[in-house]
């Protein structure tokens, strides 16, 4: 977690927890904090700032089934909307079953920029 600069930030991260917040310094200085405290810390930033920015790692999950990559058709009621209709399975996908298929998107990041109401 990256703040603007203020004598009370550990305090504040801290909240009452047992846990202190621990400080990462260096060039790219940071607070480390437990997972658990995400939901609150966000509530509680949204509260003091009025906005925040969350920086987060996902990876896109893509659905489909091995009727819509082994088509021959034009037609496709597949979920991937056609993305992969005949394109047959090279292997990157884990079929759970004749109608299911997925597979994991590469590790990338997501910013979403949250304001307060």
């Amino acid at each position: 977690m990256r703040l603007p600069f203020a004598d009370d930030n550990r305090h504040w991260l801290q909240n009452g927890r047992r846990t202190a917040p621990e400080w990462i310094g260096g060039t790219e200085a940071y607070w480390e904090l437990p997972k658990s405290w995400f939901n609150d810390l966000v509530d509680r930033a949204l509260v003091r700032y009025g906005k925040i920015n969350i920086i987060q790692p996902y990876r896109e999950q893509e659905i489909c089934a091995r009727a819509c990559q082994e088509a021959l058709g034009h037609e496709c009621q597949c979920s991937c909307m056609g993305a992969n209709h005949g394109a047959g399975n090279d292997g990157s996908w884990f079929e759970v079953s004749d109608t299911f298929s997925t597979r994991w998107g590469d590790r990338e990041l997501a910013c979403r920029l949250l304001t307060a109401r």
